[in-house]
Formats: structure tokens, sequence, C-alpha cells
């Protein structure tokens, strides 16, 4: 069953503010869009990886255990360097409390808002 127009704009509302008013929140469920992969750290991470598997490979045709052993640890650093995020990726924690900064933007914590909202529907169906 389709949503009624009144359903829809409640639900358009709802969202702005989410966006508006949450913004850790969405940042934390939808991810950062726009974000720019290290190319460095890629390129690091695959040149390791690479110089570990031709390692390993030189450790097993030599029969050589430690060098087998050392390709390996390459091979796992390059590729959790190059999947890793950077410190860019990595959201700042902010200064003060997210919410209590939130709350004072707003002029009224969360619930007070909800209050206030679920208020004004009561009395318009009345």
């Amino acid at each position: 069953m389709p949503l009624s127009e009144q359903e829809q704009r409640l639900l358009e509302e709802m969202e702005r503010n989410l966006y508006r008013n949450d913004a850790d929140f969405v940042h934390a469920v939808g991810g950062v869009r726009g974000r720019r992969p290290n190319y460095r750290a890629i390129v690091l991470g695959v040149l390791l990886a690479v110089a570990g598997v031709g390692a390993l490979i030189a450790g097993v045709a030599l029969q050589l255990l430690i060098v087998g052993i050392i390709g390996f640890a390459l091979m796992f650093a390059g590729v959790l360097i190059a999947i890793t995020p950077g410190k860019r990726a990595v959201a700042a924690p902010p200064s003060e409390s997210s919410t209590a900064s939130k709350a004072r933007r707003s002029g009224g914590g969360f619930m007070d808002r909800m209050n206030d909202r679920w208020d004004r529907r009561q009395e318009g169906r009345d």
C-alpha cells in the first residue's frame, strides 16, 4: 500500500531533519560520500604485496623457511596498508560533546523537539 501525501511529506521532513541535526549518525550509517582514496597508500601496499609474493616464491624455490615467512609478512603488510583508510577518511573526534552542541544549535534536546512536534500533531487532529 503506497504512502499518502501527508505520510510522504512527513517522511521527507524527518529525513531532512536527520541530515541536518544528526550528521554524525548519517556519517556512521551511510558512510562518507565523495571520499577520495589514498592512492599513495594503495600503491605502497600493492608494491609491498608484490615484493612479498616474490620473496615467498623465492623462499619456496630456495627451500628457505625464513625467506618464505618474510615474504608472507610483506604480503600481509602490503594488503593491510592498501585497504586501511587513511587519517583523512576517519572523522576527527569533536572537541566538545556533539549532543550538547546539537542541543545548543537546535534550541532544545531531541526529546523536547519530538514532544513539541507530537503536541502540534495532536492539536491539529482535534
